[in-house]
C-alpha cells in the first residue's frame, strides 16, 4: 500500500516536463497537508525531478541521466550566473548543447548560433532577436535588459532570455566550471549504478515463517535476506546464525536481527565498500528516504565496480587526482619501497606550505600502492594519525616510505615516514587499514 508521500512523488513524475509545481497546489490536488507536500517536493528535487528557481518557482525538469551529465539546463544556468529571467520561462527545463560568446560581427555570430544553443552577449538587441529566431536561448551580460518585443518572442518560442551582472568572459568561465564539476560527478560511482533492483531481489516479510528462508537458501545458496514489514520498510535481516536450532514454523519477525545497516541509492561506492569491510558483511539492503526496500548491494558488486573504476579513463579531475598523479615509485631505492611526490601550488595552504589534508592523501595513496606492491591486495583506510609534522615548502620533492608494522589476513598496521628533499624528516604517520582480497 503506497503512502501519501509516494503518491505525491508519483504525481510529480507524471507531470509534463516544464510544468509548474507548488506546495499549495499539490496539497489541494491530492488532499494532503502542505507539510507533506513540501517534504515530497524536496525529495523530488533531490532525485532530480524538479528544480526551484528564484523569482520563477519550482519547475518539473527532465531527470539528468549519467550519459547526460555534461549538458546543463537553462534553469541550472540561472543558478550558476546568479541571473534573472526576462522572458521564455516555459523553456527553463530545456538543456543546452553548447554556448556561443557573441564577441564578433553579427553574421559570424549567427553562423555559430543554432537550435538549443545559448548565446552569451551584451546589449545587442538585434543579436537577441536573431538568436531566438534560430532556436537559441540568450544570456545577456553586464546587467542589461532587452526590448519587450524580444521578451514576447521568447515567451512564444519558449526560449529563455536571462540577464546577469557578470561580464561575458566570467560567465563562460563559470559555465565551463559547472560542466567540469558535472563530469567529475559523473565519474563517481554510487550505489544506484550497481545495485540489484527489487524485482531481482530475494527478501522476506515479517509474517513469513523460517521455512521460506530454507526455500530461498535452496534456490540461491545465499544465507542473508532482508526483512520488510507490511509497508515494505526494511526492519531486519535474517542470516544462517539467526535460524540455528529454531523451529521452521517460527515467524521471521521473532528470529531476525533488527535495525540492519542500510544504504541509499545516492550513497557512494567508496562509503558502501568501507561499511562492508568494516562490519564484515556480504550484502546491504538499499532503501529510499522512507526506508522502503529498493534492492540489494553485495560485496561482489562492490569489488567488481572498484576494479572497473581503475580501468576507466578520467574525464574530470579532482584534487585527489592531481595529488595521486604526482606519486611515483622510485626503483633506485631498492630494496626499500619508496615513493616520491612533487608539491605543486594547488597543494599548499595560505602560508605556501604543504596542506595537511594533501599530506594525508600522499600518505594513504603511497600506502595503498605499497600494499599492492607487496601483493596483499587492496585496502580501505580506517584511520590515519599524523604524530609528527613540519612545514614542507612549495616545489619541494617529498619521499614517502611506508613500512608494515603488523599484517594479518584482514588488517594492516603501517608506519609511514615522509622526507623533504631526500633527508629532512617532515612527517610521521600511523595508518590502520582493512585488507580487501583480490
Amino acid at each position: 500500500m503506497s503512502t501519501k508521500h509516494d503518491q505525491i512523488i508519483k504525481y510529480i513524475e507524471n507531470l509534463p516536463v516544464g510544468g509548474k509545481i507548488s506546495v499549495r497546489a499539490i496539497a489541494k490536488e491530492l488532499n494532503v497537508s502542505e507539510g507533506t507536500a513540501y517534504r515530497a517536493i524536496k525529495e523530488a528535487e533531490n532525485k532530480g525531478l524538479v528544480s526551484t528557481i528564484e523569482r520563477v518557482g519550482t519547475v518539473r525538469i527532465e531527470k539528468k541521466m549519467k550519459d547526460n551529465f555534461d549538458r546543463l539546463s537553462f534553469a541550472e544556468i540561472i543558478g550558476i550566473v546568479d541571473g534573472q529571467v526576462l522572458g521564455g520561462r516555459d523553456g527553463l527545463h530545456k538543456t543546452l548543447n553548447k554556448f556561443v560568446i557573441g564577441a564578433m560581427e553579427l553574421d559570424a555570430m549567427m553562423r555559430y548560433t543554432q537550435k538549443d544553443a545559448l548565446l552569451i552577449v551584451g546589449n545587442r538587441i538585434e543579436a537577441h532577436e536573431l538568436a531566438i529566431k534560430a532556436g537559441a536561448a540568450v544570456l545577456i551580460t553586464g546587467g542589461f535588459d532587452t526590448d519587450d518585443r524580444i521578451k514576447r518572442l521568447a515567451d512564444e518560442k519558449e526560449l529563455p532570455v536571462i540577464s546577469t551582472s557578470y561580464d561575458s568572459f566570467t560567465v563562460a568561465e563559470m559555465i565551463n566550471r559547472a560542466i567540469y564539476d558535472q563530469m567529475i560527478k559523473k565519474e563517481i560511482i554510487v550505489v544506484e549504478d550497481i545495485y540489484t533492483p527489487l524485482d531481482h531481489t530475494y527478501y522476506l516479510q515479517e509474517s513469513d515463517t523460517l521455512e521460506k528462508w530454507y526455500t530461498y537458501n535452496a534456490d540461491t545458496t545465499h544465507t542473508r535476506y532482508p526483512v520488510t514489514n507490511e509497508t515494505e520498510k526494511v526492519t531486519g535481516m535474517v542470516t544462517s546464525k539467526d535460524i540455528i536450532n529454531k523451529d521452521k514454523q517460527l515467524s521471521v519477525a521473532k528470529a531476525m536481527t533488527k535495525n540492519p545497516l542500510t544504504v541509499q541509492p545516492h550513497t557512494t561506492l567508496a562509503y558502501a565498500a568501507h561499511m562492508m569491510v568494516w562490519e564484515g558483511i556480504e550484502i546491504i539492503p538499499v532503501v529510499d528516504q522512507q526506508h522502503k526496500l529498493q534492492g540489494l548491494i553485495s560485496r561482489q558488486d562492490v569489488l567488481k565496480a572498484l576494479q572497473q573504476i581503475q580501468l576507466q579513463p578520467q574525464i574530470g579531475e579532482t584534487i585527489e587526482d592531481i595529488i595521486t598523479r604526482e606519486i611515483e615509485l622510485l626503483e633506485d631505492e631498492a630494496p626499500d619501497i619508496v615513493f616520491s611526490g612533487k608539491v605543486t601550488p594547488q597543494m599548499t595552504n595560505q602560508l605556501g606550505s604543504l596542506s595537511t589534508g594533501v599530506l594525508t592523501t600522499f600518505v594513504t595513496e603511497a600506502s595503498r600502492r605499497f600494499v599492492r606492491k607487496m601483493k596483499k591486495g587492496d585496502m580501505v583506510v580506517d584511520n590515519v594519525s599524523v604524530y609528527f609534522l613540519r612545514p614542507v615548502q612549495l616545489e619541494s620533492t617529498i619521499l614517502i616510505k611506508p613500512r608494515i608494522l603488523e599484517v594479518g589476513r584482514k588488517l594492516a598496521k603501517m608506519d609511514v615516514e615522509v622526507y623533504s628533499n631526500k633527508k629532512t624528516l617532515v612527517a610521521k604517520a600511523l595508518l590502520m587499514a582493512q585488507l580487501l582480497d583480490r
